[in-house]
């Protein structure tokens, strides 16, 4: 070895080491350090160098040592409750149910895997992995066990971080996904039942995928976000959460669902992009609940059948359908009829190409959209609005117990509050798994007018009446074309 060439290696390393660190001080020394800026505060101090030469072709060896101790297994146990025989979970054959399967009389458990992102214990997962569990063990590569607290989740992405308190963790550093290309090699990474790292490989296959599988497992809510990149690596029971990296060790996107006729492996996996997690964990870590901006548009991709049946000059683009009153999108100009074909200069031809490059940003953050209308070629600036039609930051101890009624809500519209004689109030758009459907019969349309005797004038009233609520719940309101007055009252679970 040369002694001189290893020692300006060294200093090298430590010198850029102490830059970055100096340099995230100085700009960031209020504010909570980024998951990339963590990494690269780590980076230098690593065995392996910033850039690499990874092995070509069928050769994965590289990129099997610099992941597998950063993948660890994950363990949820639930306390006994009673689950209906014929409930259906699309994600249970694929994460590894091992619970009772009616649920009663004794703990359930599930178990999945997860990928260390900093080396201050921070670990990301499918939110499905550890969804609802009471207890959260994680068991790294070297059989040690912690027990892990929840930052926060987002079931829209599928994706929760969670954390354990240890500190020098190897991890894995991110990559980009959106250079990711179909045909490029690509690396599974599971810890799957606890029987260390299981590493398979295969190719990217597909990119903008939309399975449909987290709208359905969240009752159909409308604002899941469905991108995956495909690939034909196995991935099986227990890989839920792991890894998906390139030839280099990096991370392009967290494994979160098979397409299978029989619980195992069937050609197809799918990962939801890094670009999303990224911008998902580190939300979670500084406001504890995901900042999601929403153009406010009902979009399809265009096909030849949409684009024969609304006389459309070609099939590039995604379709407007609709545009919400007051969204982001009106406001810019937006309408109807319009087909979107850019993001910030970013080409979208589909729904879920679209959903994914809006996704990444937050209330109040401005995009540019180039749209087609009447054959002629636009572009307006949109200023993104959170779910409640405004740029304000999104609280998580105001979003905790809308979540536990298990219902998604959206504000009336003037010509909604006019029909029914009202000057305000929340529906109810979808009913999911929560508080509401189980504990009354409740049907979706419902206008909820007052909580608690306590106006509900939109959702805003709505999430603050609901702040640190306990005990009973008494919720009032009527329901479109129905002057009756409806009453509901029910226990919350604290």
């Amino acid at each position: 070895m040369d002694i001189k060439k290893f020692g300006f290696t060294a200093m090298v390393a430590i010198v850029s080491t102490l830059a970055t660190l100096a340099t995230i001080k100085f700009f960031y020394n209020d504010q909570p350090l980024s998951f990339e800026q963590k990494q690269a505060a780590n980076f230098a101090q690593v065995s392996y160098a910033p850039s690499v030469n990874a092995p070509v072709g069928f050769d994965f060896r590289y990129a099997a040592k610099m992941t597998t101790q950063g993948v660890v297994h994950i363990k949820t146990t639930y306390a006994p409750r009673q689950t209906s025989r014929n409930q259906y979970d699309p994600f249970k054959d694929f994460f590894g149910d091992q619970s009772n399967p009616f649920g009663q009389g004794q703990a359930q458990e599930s178990s999945g895997s997860g990928v260390i992102i900093s080396d201050d214990g921070y670990i990301v997962t499918n939110n499905h992995v550890i969804e609802r569990g009471d207890k959260i063990q994680v068991i790294l590569s070297n059989k040690k066990s912690y027990e892990a607290k929840v930052i926060g989740t987002d079931p829209s992405t599928d994706i929760a971080l969670i954390k354990i308190e240890e500190s020098n963790m190897p991890f894995i550093r991110f990559g980009n996904s959106d250079s990711v290309e179909v045909g490029q090699w690509a690396v599974a990474v599971g810890n799957p039942f606890n029987l260390e790292s299981t590493v398979t490989a295969g190719i990217v296959s597909a990119k903008g995928r939309n399975i449909n599988i987290i709208g359905s497992r969240n009752g159909g809510a409308n604002d899941a976000v469905e991108s995956f990149i495909q690939t034909d690596a196995a991935v099986n029971p227990g890989n839920s959460g792991g890894a998906l990296v390139n030839t280099k060790g990096e991370l392009i996107g967290i494994n979160s669902a098979i397409a299978t006729p029989t619980g195992s492996f069937a050609g197809y996996s799918f990962a939801v992009p890094v670009n999303i997690v990224s911008k998902v964990v580190n939300d979670l870590m500084k406001y504890g609940v995901v900042q999601r901006g929403y153009l406010g548009v009902q979009i399809a991709t265009v096909t030849d059948e949409l684009a024969h049946d609304k006389k459309l000059s070609d099939v590039n683009g995604v379709y407007v359908d609709s545009v919400n009153e007051g969204s982001a999108a009106e406001l810019a100009g937006l309408k109807s009829g319009d087909v979107i074909t850019k993001i910030n200069g970013i080409t979208v031809n589909t729904s879920p190409e679209l959903q994914e490059q809006v996704s990444r940003f937050h209330p109040g953050d401005k995009i540019s959209v180039t749209y087609m209308r009447d054959g002629k070629e636009k572009v307006s600036d949109a200023t993104l609005k959170n779910k409640e039609g405004n740029t304000s930051v999104v609280k998580k101890e105001e979003t905790s117990m809308v979540e536990a009624l298990g219902a998604e809500f959206s504000d009336l519209s003037l010509s909604e509050k006019k029909q029914m004689g009202i000057t305000g109030g929340v529906k109810i758009v979808k009913l999911q798994d929560g508080a509401l459907s189980k504990n009354v019969r409740i049907r979706e349309g419902f206008v909820i007018t007052k909580i608690d005797n306590k106006q509900v004038a939109d959702l805003s009233a709505l999430k603050q009446v609901l702040i640190n609520k306990k005990g009973y719940i008494a919720i009032e309101g009527r329901y479109p074309n129905d002057p009756t007055q409806y009453f509901y009252s029910f226990g919350l679970d604290n």
